[in-house]
């Protein structure tokens, strides 16, 4: 991890990591689905478990004046956080506290991230996550003094970093490409 423009790019996908980390926790019941195929159809509140039921009763009163986008992605949530250990709702939790307390901006740009992160093609999306990872991976240090490069450099330095972390992306990739051998020309019959 020594090449510098991998890790700008580690620390340029940390941002939409961390919307990662936090669309885990209950907050992400409560942002807006991504786009769906067909238009949804409502889900009535009979039809939850009672597990469900208890884990979104704050809507029950409500239920049935929520756009069915909303109640599905309500669903799809109370069903993550169900499927969670004590462990990971602890933690998520945590994330959603902090989350809350950020300043109304630092949300707003998460969550544009994260829509930004949703919108990408699902084999961007598994790089983000890798790369992510792999963030994660290093020391504390090295973490925190590629946040500091990133958030002290200006936009024209950031977006150097990117292309220049792009540039060592194809490289690399252009060298685990394997060697693509010549046809071989058919063998002459035997006479």
């Amino acid at each position: 991890m020594s090449n510098p423009c991998r890790a700008w790019r580690l620390a340029w996908l940390l941002p939409a990591a961390a919307a990662l980390l936090l669309a885990a926790s209950p907050a992400s019941a409560e942002e807006p689905p991504a786009p769906a195929a067909g238009p949804a159809a409502p889900i009535a509140w009979s039809s939850l478990s009672p597990m469900q039921q208890k884990v979104l009763s704050r809507y029950g009163s409500q239920w049935n004046s929520l756009p069915p986008e909303r109640q599905q992605t309500l669903v799809h949530g109370s069903e993550r956080w169900l499927g969670m250990s004590a462990e990971q709702r602890d933690q998520a939790r945590e994330r959603f506290q902090h989350f809350q307390s950020l300043p109304p901006e630092q949300r707003h740009a998460l969550r544009s991230r994260w829509e930004k992160f949703q919108s990408l093609p699902s084999e961007e999306q598994a790089k983000v996550r890798e790369n992510f990872h792999k963030f994660k991976q290093l020391p504390p240090e090295r973490r925190q003094m590629l946040r500091e490069q990133w958030h002290n450099a200006s936009p024209a330095q950031r977006q150097e970093m990117i292309h220049q972390a792009r540039e060592q992306r194809q490289k690399r990739e252009g060298e685990r490409a394997p060697l693509e051998r010549p046809a071989k020309a058919p063998h002459p019959p035997h006479r």
